[in-house]
């Protein structure tokens, strides 16, 4: 499971780019589990530049609507609002978590001539049979989210992802302590082994914890993947606290959505808000989770930034410009030991008294998180 990973990130200047996510759009899923598919635009996407004659197109290729629900309600709008400003095509499409399928819209966007193709691997075995393709056509081809190993990208645009995990560990450690806990037995419910992002999401909270364990203050008693699928994720959790007879104090849970499954045994379990978890993605239920105090911390990585960067990339390419001052960094590609041009966007820990952070930025509205139980809490914390 653990892979390391090089990251030489240099001083970032991120360009304040207004893209104004649409949260909350009509495909929205839970990260609870709920697909978000099954709306048109999970499938298609196909946008025309606003006026006058495109400058060229852009193919997106988004990996599904189950692990988050942040690739149709956040990436999707902020990525073709940008395109659509820059009067570029875009065709941006979902594969659904299909492998076959995500071949087949490759095979499409280079069949239509794309010049560009943005893509989020399902796994790096398929992501560069789909790079590969893409540059014997004289495509250039930009890594989203998901660094595909082996697949030599022109450039990767992510969140640093070792800080994502950090941030995670920190905030396990935080919340145990406020509740007074000094010894600890700790699991980690790990995203997909197929998913670089989870090896480096990994990487960052053992780092984090490594202190903690070796001093003998937490012990590690389970350890495995949740597939990025909530139920798998609930499964595991489930596994893991039957095998300790209840004797566990904290969990790492690698994302909001697979959070939503471990919630929900949590809940049958009687222990819902007692032992602290951990998430990322900032989804709608892992905000409400967090201000009812039954989760201890997502990580909000701000999608607008992340689809910024990479339509400014796009953009550039398309208009023959050098992108170099956008992807200022390099990452290790761990497979070919060779660096790709990175360019890395800020991931920010939330915990119940900065929830707001999330709301202020445009990534989901007060609507959408103040319902049920949490409105009071949104209301205490002046978020509504």
């Amino acid at each position: 499971m653990r892979k390391r990973s090089l990251l030489a990130v240099t001083a970032l200047a991120v360009a304040a780019v207004a893209l104004a996510a649409c949260s909350s759009s009509s495909s929205s899923g839970s990260s609870g589990g709920s697909s978000a598919g099954t709306s048109a635009a999970a499938s298609t996407g196909t946008s025309t530049a606003a006026s006058g004659a495109s400058l060229g197109k852009v193919g997106v290729i988004l990996p599904d609507t189950k692990s988050s629900a942040r690739w149709e309600n956040n990436d999707r709008p902020s990525l073709k609002k940008a395109f659509d400003a820059a009067n570029i095509q875009s065709d941006i499409q979902n594969a659904e978590g299909d492998v076959p399928k995500f071949g087949q819209i490759c095979d499409a966007m280079i069949t239509e001539q794309v010049k560009v193709l943005i893509i989020v691997n399902l796994d790096s075995q398929s992501g560069t049979a789909c790079l590969n393709k893409a540059k014997a056509a004289g495509i250039k081809t930009i890594d989203y989210d998901r660094l595909t190993l082996g697949g030599g990208a022109d450039y990767y645009v992510s969140f640093d992802n070792v800080k994502v995990g950090e941030l995670q560990g920190q905030g396990l450690i935080k919340c145990l302590t406020d509740k007074g806990v000094t010894k600890a037995n700790i699991v980690y419910i790990n995203g997909a082994a197929t998913d670089n992002n989870a090896a480096l999401f990994k990487q960052g909270y053992v780092q984090a914890l490594k202190a903690k364990i070796a001093s003998g203050a937490y012990k590690l008693v389970g350890d495995q993947s949740g597939n990025w699928d909530p139920n798998v994720a609930q499964t595991v959790w489930e596994q893991f606290y039957t095998a300790q007879k209840g004797n566990i104090q904290g969990a790492i849970v690698a994302n909001d959505g697979m959070g939503g499954g471990v919630a929900a045994a949590m809940a049958k379990e009687g222990v819902l808000g007692k032992i602290p978890f951990t998430g990322q993605d900032a989804t709608d239920e892992g905000l409400q989770r967090v201000l009812l105090g039954q989760q201890c911390v997502t990580v909000f990585k701000n999608t607008n930034l992340e689809a910024a960067l990479a339509s400014k990339i796009a953009i550039a390419l398309i208009n023959g410009q050098d992108a170099s001052s956008i992807a200022t960094s390099q990452i290790e590609d761990t497979q070919t030991k060779k660096m790709v041009a990175f360019a890395a966007a800020t991931p920010v820990a939330i915990f119940k008294d900065n929830v707001k952070v999330v709301i202020d930025s445009g990534y989901t509205t007060a609507k959408n998180v103040c319902t049920g139980a949490a409105a009071a809490v949104c209301t205490q914390e002046g978020i509504s």
